[in-house]
């Protein structure tokens, strides 16, 4: 629900333009920038085939495998906000990505998450990561200022537990800017509003708080309605 609030949030204040998408994709649902497709049983497709007595292609083998063994498939959970620039063909833009427990929980679910943060700021993409998670101490957002070689020294691996950051890499020609504004968060204090930053010039403000709020009075977190309360005297039979 989260995701779905931020995006109504920056409805309103995106400048004409921009889009804001949530993304909640869950288990092995990853995305692929080159895909294969089989045609062969779309009425569609005018190619014949090999059932159909058609001319056929020779298959290729492509040699014995170097590695073959069974694993189990990947799991990727995500919860992230993607905004896009609709004047320069769908340009990705500003990344909102909200860790959750599965990011947290194994060094190499915090490998992945740093990877794939990693490749969008190096790619220009404005990245803002959101841990609310208490269960477990990592913090990804430092844990990712190491890997790319700029340590933010107000965080560390170890903590702060929740925190919320934004950064962006700017390109200069020859040379490139890096800058990150980060927040240590408490349980109980308001979330802080963050930059959104969608050119090297244009930043709109990412309040955190609001969206939080709005989405859990959406599922009945905070305070559910009066007519759903449990009665005084039990049930009738």
């Amino acid at each position: 629900m989260w995701p779905a609030r931020i995006v109504l949030g920056l409805r309103s204040i995106l400048p004409p333009g921009y889009i804001a998408e949530p993304r909640v994709p869950l288990g092995t649902e990853m995305e692929i920038d080159i895909g294969a497709l089989d045609a062969r049983d779309d009425p569609s497709n005018g190619a014949a085939s090999h059932r159909d007595g058609g001319t056929g292609t020779a298959t290729w083998t492509g040699g014995p495998a170097v590695l073959a063994l069974e694993t189990e498939l990947p799991v990727e959970y995500e919860y992230e906000v993607r905004i896009f620039d609709l004047q320069r063909r769908r340009v990705l833009v500003a990344a909102i990505e909200l860790v959750s427990p599965a990011n947290k929980d194994r060094p190499k679910s915090r490998e992945i998450f740093v990877a794939k943060c990693a490749a969008l700021l190096r790619k220009g993409v404005a990245l803002t990561v959101v841990d609310l998670v208490t269960i477990n101490r990592h913090n990804l957002y430092a844990q990712l200022m190491e890997f790319i070689g700029h340590p933010d020294r107000t965080m560390s691996l170890d903590g702060p537990t929740t925190y919320a950051a934004s950064c962006r890499w700017i390109n200069l020609g020859r040379r490139a800017k890096l800058e990150a504004w980060s927040y240590a968060m408490t349980v109980g204090e308001r979330l802080p509003t963050l930059p959104l930053w969608l050119d090297h010039e244009l930043v709109v403000p990412l309040d955190l708080e609001a969206s939080y709020e709005k989405a859990c009075d959406d599922l009945w977190i905070t305070s559910p309605p009066s007519a759903l309360s449990l009665p005084s005297s039990p049930l009738p039979k």
